[in-house]
């Protein structure tokens, strides 16, 4: 059974699922559908062609679908999709594509995304990241898997964190950071393995030590990044790890921090 507070703004061809809560003074607008079991605090705004799926809790003062702040949108019809279970905290914005990007912002499943971090348009979100407090997403950013961005951090836009990466906090990212490794400062550059977040998804210690081997390659051997990965694909060619690892600077559009 849908609950709707007598003073929210529900526009009436809104597509809202079973149970779904939605508190004093919030506005939903004509084009959103949202899932079953999503709570919507006081206070949210949500627009646009918006999907958001089931199990959500967006908290009080959040925007959601509002349109981007690419000088070049002219109100095409862009998109934003959310997955399910994820955690929206307040005064988050989390903004539509754009035509010149994937006209599409996306986010996966079961993120936290902390008080005031912006997503930006054409933005992609994998499952279970962390977007630590005021964390801001520049245009045609991806954040893979697993990922951990840390308070204050600013991320240019087209950069990609890799899965299980970790950037701390107040970096600056103008460059790729590859899966699992730890990144820190202005501008970030790699510090690291983490270590921790491959533990916590319990990584073999053959994973663990393929993955390390790979971090001391690219980063301390004095090698150029095309002279680490031949190293790499010939020392590990059975690895899934370090394939990944390849495979993501092999596809990197700005390269790697170092």
């Amino acid at each position: 059974m849908r609950t709707i507070h007598p003073t929210a703004i529900v526009d009436p061809r809104a597509e809202l699922g079973d149970d779904v809560e939605v508190g004093p003074y919030s506005i939903i607008g004509p084009d959103v559908r949202i899932g079953r079991g999503t709570v919507v605090g006081p206070h949210v705004v949500i627009t646009g062609i918006t999907e958001i799926g089931e199990r959500n809790r967006i908290f009080q003062f959040a925007s959601i679908g509002e349109i981007n702040q690419d000088l070049k949108y002219r109100g095409e019809p862009t998109r934003l999709r959310i997955g399910s279970g994820n955690t929206i905290r307040e005064y988050v914005t989390i903004q539509v594509g754009t035509v010149t990007g994937r006209s599409e912002t996306a986010i996966g499943d079961d993120s936290l995304f902390m008080v005031y971090c912006h997503i930006a348009h054409d933005c992609e979100i994998g499952d279970n990241c962390i977007l630590a407090n005021a964390a801001t997403l520049g245009g045609h950013i991806r954040v893979e898997e697993g990922a951990i961005i840390g308070g204050l951090v600013g991320i240019h836009q087209f950069c990609r964190i890799g899965t299980l990466a970790i950037v701390g906090g107040c970096s600056k990212v103008v460059q790729d950071i590859p899966p699992y490794m730890m990144a820190d400062g202005h501008p970030a550059a790699v510090r690291g393995v983490n270590l921790e977040g491959l533990r916590r998804r319990r990584f073999s210690a053959d994973a663990v030590r393929e993955i390390r081997a790979a971090h001391k390659v690219l980063f301390h051997s004095g090698m150029n990044v095309s002279q680490a990965i031949d190293r790499l694909r010939t020392e590990f060619p059975s690895s899934e790890s370090v394939a990944r690892i390849v495979g993501f600077i092999e596809s990197s559009g700005r390269g790697i921090a170092r």
